[in-house]
């Protein structure tokens, strides 16, 4: 099943489809090449000059889709459309060279393309003039088209790293908040334990030493260790017990903001009041799970969260065809567990064609 596009791949194709605009600048050249045409120059001459431009067009794609993903100057594209502009540039074809400046954005310091653009329109507009040809008009639109051409390209180029950087502050926030409560876990566990080993490890201690002269002090001492360790364990169970349990009604509201947040309507219809705290937890793990299914491995855009006296069923409309193997991890292990406690749980497609998660467990 094909990966779910998240927010940074629909923002990258934005950026790339606005960028393929600057490339759109050159299409005029179509008209004057028509123009020259009509105006006697040979026809074998426009054929190679929309032959070159057309070549032009199709390699001027690339670059921008090779920066968005990270990848390496594209220096044979580069070259061979360099090329070209030297070629049209002889010809007196302006139309090419923005969009040849704006495919250099961005592999090159902004200073560099600023500096190339400037040179570009002072060379051509210098050659137009030695050619005797009137250049206010020529030098207008050469400015504009190449103002729009590098400046949107710079633009787009800022707005993606910007967009890069907020989509990953977003998941280091999320991993920070992991690591957190593992250590938030890690520092209960060794306030608990540290204290009982350490009076389990005197308590043995003084035993071996009080053995070989009073046994019967010593047993005493033993038996208060195993009391202690006992207890310790309890603690711990206690512990691990309360780490592990999840607020459903958290859980629900935290589920439909994710699924939300990745272009997927939520609806959550909840009777969670009358429920025991073991169900909540046991049905908070269900919804995680599904939300997590829904996710990494469904194109849903909507899903539906419903729970009626214990019964919890949640569908979405992004999965089709026949269920595979559940996961022993995933929701196998969780259909061990709600039938651990009396319940059922079943996944798989419905007849009206979306997925249908159902756990049904003692109120």
């Amino acid at each position: 099943m094909r990966r779910r596009a998240t927010k940074l791949d629909k923002i990258r194709w934005v950026i790339v489809y606005s960028t393929d605009f600057v490339n759109m600048l050159s299409l005029f050249g179509y008209y004057d090449l028509y123009a020259r045409w009509q105006g006697g120059v040979p026809w074998p001459l426009v054929v190679v000059g929309v032959v070159l431009l057309l070549v032009f067009n199709v390699l001027a794609t690339r670059p921008h889709r090779v920066a968005m993903r990270g990848g390496r100057r594209p220096t044979a594209i580069v070259a061979v459309t360099g090329v070209i502009i030297l070629v049209m540039f002889v010809a007196a074809f302006m139309w090419a060279i923005p969009a040849w400046l704006g495919m250099l954005g961005p592999f090159v310091r902004r200073r560099t393309i600023v500096i190339l653009s400037v040179l570009s329109i002072v060379l051509f507009n210098l050659y137009v003039a030695l050619l005797g040809v009137p250049i206010w008009g020529t030098l207008l639109v050469q400015s504009v088209f190449t103002g729009m051409g590098v400046g949107g390209v710079l633009t787009n180029l800022w707005l993606w790293r910007v967009a890069k950087e907020a989509y990953e502050g977003q998941e280091a926030q999320a991993r920070l908040a992991v690591s957190e409560e593992r250590l938030r876990f890690a520092r209960d566990l060794n306030a608990l334990l540290g204290q009982s080993l350490t009076d389990i490890a005197a308590r043995t201690e003084g035993a071996s030493r009080t053995l070989p002269a009073d046994p019967a002090a010593a047993a005493g001492e033993m038996f208060a260790v195993r009391d202690l360790a006992r207890r310790s364990l309890r603690e711990v169970r206690s512990v691990v017990q309360s780490y592990r349990a999840v607020d459903l009604d958290e859980m629900l509201a935290s589920v439909r903001a994710v699924l939300e947040a990745a272009d997927v309507r939520c609806t959550v219809r909840a009777e969670t009041g009358s429920l025991s705290p073991e169900t909540r937890t046991l049905l908070a793990t269900v919804v995680r799970e599904g939300a997590t299914n829904v996710l990494k491995h469904s194109t849903a855009g909507r899903c539906t969260i419903t729970i009626e006296d214990g019964v919890l069923e949640m569908s979405n409309d992004g999965v089709s065809g026949p269920p595979g193997e559940h996961a022993p991890n995933g929701l196998a292990g969780l259909a061990q567990r709600v039938r651990a406690v009396g319940g059922t749980l079943e996944a798989a497609p419905t007849h009206e064609g979306s997925y249908l998660l159902r756990a049904a467990v003692p109120a």
